[in-house]
């Protein structure tokens, strides 16, 4: 009687949350896309953003920019231009560091 062969072993690939921002060109180039924006404005803030800072960001720094993304275009451009700051949940040192970052360009 034989035994059946063992399937071939995969090794783990390593997910896209447990690659860095910035070993990842894919996840790079979705942050650049996410950050189009309806306002001409934030979108030349958000080009001006990514052309000084993009190798700099850290895992943190996405993840707090994500969570400046998913404001309405005149909300984020009220925060941008510091006619308001962030409140809440939004309301953390991650997302003031960039916001001071995207403030500055």
């Amino acid at each position: 009687m034989t035994t059946p062969a063992e399937p071939p072993r995969v090794s783990p690939q390593a997910s896209p949350e447990s690659t860095s921002h910035q070993e990842d060109p894919a996840r790079r180039a979705r942050l650049r896309w996410r950050a189009r924006r309806g306002l001409l404005e934030n979108d030349l803030i958000m080009e001006r953003f990514f052309a000084r800072y993009e190798n700099e960001l850290s895992d943190a720094d996405v993840g707090a920019l994500t969570e400046l993304l998913e404001l309405g275009d005149n909300d984020l451009m009220d925060l941008l231009l510091a006619r308001s700051e962030p409140q809440g949940p939004l309301a953390t040192p991650a997302v003031q560091r960039v916001l001071g970052l995207l403030r500055s360009v």
